[in-house]
């Protein structure tokens, strides 16, 4: 619904922003830049409010560690997964 509207927002605004005619153009070019900026906040703000809110997962039982190992060669590093 969020994303929706955002998007609804940013069409109506360069709609409107289509609109002018040329003899006006000139004239209200400030205006425009002005308003793409503050329309651009008030639409990246809404976007942004509506991510969730990060969530912390507890580690499980198993985890990644990287072990080191002879290969009857040279000595290498692997991820190997340990289950407790």
């Amino acid at each position: 619904m969020n994303k929706t509207f955002a998007a609804l927002v940013a069409v109506a605004m360069v709609a409107g922003a289509l609109t002018t005619t040329p003899a006006s153009a000139q004239r209200a070019l400030g205006a425009a830049i002005a308003g793409g900026i503050i329309g651009g906040a008030i639409v990246g703000g809404a976007v942004a409010a509506s991510q969730p809110a990060p969530v912390y997962v507890a580690p499980g039982p198993c985890r990644w560690v990287r072990e080191r190992y002879w290969d009857g060669y040279d000595w290498r590093f692997r991820r190997v997964q340990y289950c407790d």
